[in-house]
C-alpha cells in the first residue's frame, strides 16, 4: 500500500507567529504586538489564502489603520513576512525521513500568491518543498480548508486513493 502524507504549511511546517514576523523591524515589544495584530489580521489573510485580495490592498488596509511610522513597518514586515519564516522544529528532519522511507509527500495549505511567487528564494522551505511529490495553494484554486473540495482537488490532480494518504 502506498503512503501518502498530507501536510499543513503553518503553524505545522513553519511558525507562523505575527509578533515573531513583525519583531526584527519593531523591537518595542507592546508597538510590535500592535502593528503585528493589524498586519497578520484574519480580515486580510483569509481573502489572502483564497487569492481574492491584492498585496496592494493589504497594505493600504494596514496604512489606514496605523499611524504613518507604524503603517509603513507593517508594511515592512509584510512584505518580509515569506522571508522570516522560520520552521518547526524536527519537521524538516521528519519531512525528509518520511520521505526516505518511501513515503509520497503532499502539501495542502491556505497559501497567498505571495507565498508561492516568494517561497523558492528562501532557501529552508525550497529544500523542504523540493522533497513533496505535490503542492496545493489554496490561492490558486480560490477555495481554503477546511472545505473538502480543496482536498478533492490533491487527490485528483495527483491520482490519490484517500485510503492511501
Amino acid at each position: 500500500m502506498t503512503k501518502n502524507y498530507l501536510f499543513d504549511f503553518g503553524k505545522v511546517l513553519a511558525r507562523f507567529y505575527p509578533d515573531e514576523l513583525t519583531a526584527p523591524y519593531v523591537p518595542q515589544p507592546e508597538r510590535c504586538v500592535k502593528i503585528a495584530e493589524v498586519t497578520f489580521d484574519r480580515a486580510y489573510w483569509r481573502p489572502l489564502d483564497e487569492g481574492t485580495i491584492t498585496d496592494d490592498e493589504v497594505k493600504a488596509a494596514i496604512c489606514s489603520r496605523l499611524f504613518a511610522e507604524d503603517g509603513e513597518l507593517g508594511c515592512l514586515a509584510y512584505d518580509n513576512w515569506v522571508k522570516n519564516l522560520a520552521p518547526v522544529e524536527g519537521m524538516p528532519q521528519l519531512v525528509t525521513d518520511l520521505k526516505r522511507s518511501g513515503g509520497r509527500l503532499y502539501l495542502v495549505s491556505n497559501i497567498s500568491q505571495k507565498f508561492a511567487a516568494e517561497y523558492k528564494e528562501v532557501a529552508w522551505i525550497k529544500s523542504l518543498f523540493d522533497q513533496f511529490d505535490g503542492l496545493i495553494f489554496s490561492s490558486d484554486h480560490k477555495i481554503c480548508k477546511p472545505s473538502g473540495e480543496i482536498f478533492e482537488i490533491l487527490l485528483k490532480k495527483y491520482e490519490l486513493n484517500p485510503a492511501e494518504c
